[in-house]
C-alpha cells in the first residue's frame, strides 16, 4: 500500500505523538500510539501485500494471489531486498504449475535476493531440483536436493526429498 520509506516516516511521526502524549500525562494514549508505530515498523519489514498473497496461496487461490502480487508495480523500489525475494518466490510458486522455464528464473532470482526463512529457501531449492530433474540435469538436481536437505532443519520436506531421490534413481 505505502512505500517503504513512507512507513518509516509514519512510524516516526506516530512515535513523536506518543512521546507528546506521555509528556501531557496521557499514558494510555501514548502506549496505544507506540503500538501503532510498531505496526508500521512491522509492515516495513513484512510487506502487507505479500502477506495477503501468502494467505491466498495457503487457500490454493492462485488467481487471488496473482491479483495481490500484481498490485506491486515496481518491486525494486517498493520492497526491501528480502521482500523482493519473497515476491519472486511467490511468482515462481504460481508459475511452476504451467511454465517451468519461467518458474526456474523466478526461483533463482528469489534465492539470489534471499529468503529470510530456511524452510522457504529449502522449498525454493526443492522446486529448482524438480525443474532440473525434468530437464534431465541430474547433477544440478542432486546438488539442489542436498542443499534443500541441509536447510530443512525441522524435517518438513523429508518426504518430498525422499520421493524426488527415488525418482532420480529412475532417470
Amino acid at each position: 500500500m505505502f512505500n517503504k520509506n513512507i512507513k518509516l516516516v509514519l512510524a516516526g511521526l506516530v512515535l513523536a505523538a506518543a512521546v507528546w502524549q506521555f509528556i501531557e500525562g496521557y499514558i494510555g494514549n501514548g502506549i496505544m500510539l507506540i503500538l501503532l508505530a510498531g505496526i508500521f515498523v512491522f509492515l516495513y519489514f513484512k510487506n502487507e501485500i505479500i502477506l495477503l498473497a501468502f494467505l491466498r496461496l495457503r487457500k490454493q487461490d492462485f488467481p487471488g494471489a496473482k491479483k495481490w502480487l500484481d498490485k506491486i508495480k515496481n518491486p525494486e523500489g517498493a520492497l526491501t531486498k528480502k521482500q523482493q525475494g519473497y515476491y519472486w518466490y511467490l511468482h515462481g510458486l504460481m508459475v511452476s504449475q504451467t511454465n517451468i522455464t519461467q518458474a526456474e528464473k523466478h526461483f533463482k532470482k528469489a534465492i539470489k535476493l534471499g529468503l529470510s526463512m530456511d524452510h522457504d529457501l529449502a522449498m525454493a531449492k526443492l522446486n529448482l531440483a524438480g525443474i532440473a530433474m525434468t530437464k534431465r540435469r541430474k547433477r544440478e538436481a542432486t546438488n539442489l536436493l542436498a542443499e534443500a536437505k541441509k536447510l530443512d532443519k525441522h524435517g518438513m520436506l523429508t518426504d518430498q526429498i525422499r520421493m524426488m531421490k527415488q525418482q532420480m534413481k529412475k532417470i
